[in-house]
């Protein structure tokens, strides 16, 4: 029984491990990709910093990453940014694995 008990610590502790992981890896791509479009919108330099905040905000409204999709397609529908849904939900998904990345490495 001890076994048992042991094994489903182990699992436990690993899925919060996992968890906060995934929470760092989406604030982290999230700022990533805050600061991406901030080039695409021709911000720099602290503009590009607050742009990326709020891109991490909009995260908070809702599960899921549809908020942050909006919060982009909308910035660049408004200063007519050509890029395609595809093209930044495909960014999207390459700054995740980034994030990921780095956190692994920062131990």
């Amino acid at each position: 029984m001890a076994t048992f008990d042991d094994r489903e610590k182990g699992y436990e502790g690993k899925f919060v491990h996992d968890e906060t992981v995934l929470f760092k890896a989406a604030a982290r791509r999230n700022k990533l990709l805050g600061l991406w479009a901030a080039e695409k919108l021709g911000l720099s330099g602290d503009e590009a910093q607050t742009f990326a905040g709020e891109v991490i905000k909009s995260d908070l409204e809702e599960p899921g990453d549809d908020d942050v999709f909006r919060k982009i397609r909308g910035s660049f529908d408004a200063h007519q940014v050509d890029q395609s849904d595809h093209q930044i939900r495909r960014t999207m998904d390459e700054l995740m694995q980034e994030a990921i990345r780095q956190i692994q490495e920062e131990g």
